[in-house]
């Protein structure tokens, strides 16, 4: 819970600083970028963070085609005296940007898409994992609806926020990120 709280200090810190800017830069069709960001997933009992990138691609000016793939740390649960659970998760998207270009630093997007989630969970009975303990993986593609933001620091070099929702069958999450990402021109 600490880090989802240094996570939305952090989200209010840029967007302070996202609205007191003022230069110049905007997308076009066939720019490409590369980024990294820290996740924040909330929902059906369970809050974890993890790391992801991004890949982003204009298709047309102002229409912004993104693949994800983020790594959620695993959680460990006690299940009993004796067993532990540890739960992981992968998630991987494609979602679409439609772009607002604020000013010439800040660019608002909603955003929606589709993601697959695949979670892992490993339970350790007694200490051991072979004889006595057991896993089970299971996925599910999910739709993504949200929002986020895109503050250029240069040319090249961008800060990004994202808020957004998985929403899913057996897994309905809140995902929220913050990252940086280099854009080729």
């Amino acid at each position: 819970m600490q880090g989802f709280k240094i996570l939305r200090k952090l989200l209010i810190v840029t967007v302070v600083a996202v609205t007191a800017s003022v230069s110049a830069s905007a997308q076009k069709r066939g720019d490409m970028a590369v980024g990294g960001n820290l996740e924040m997933g909330t929902g059906s009992s369970l809050t974890n963070a993890g790391i992801g990138a991004e890949f982003q691609y204009n298709i047309i000016n102002p229409v912004r085609l993104e693949g994800s793939l983020t790594c959620f740390f695993p959680k460990k649960r006690r299940v009993s005296d004796s067993s532990k659970s540890y739960f992981s998760i992968w998630d991987a998207g494609v979602n679409g940007h439609y772009l607002f270009h604020l000013n010439s630093r800040l660019t608002v997007y909603p955003l929606a898409g589709a993601g697959l989630l695949i979670t892992k969970n490993s339970i350790k009975a007694d200490g051991e994992w072979e004889r006595r303990g057991s896993s089970a993986v299971t996925s599910e593609f999910g739709l993504n609806l949200g929002g986020g933001a895109d503050y250029n620091l240069t040319k090249r070099l961008f800060l990004n926020a994202e808020v957004k929702y998985r929403i899913g069958n057996l897994w309905s999450r809140l995902l929220v990120s913050a990252g940086v990402a280099y854009r080729f021109n």
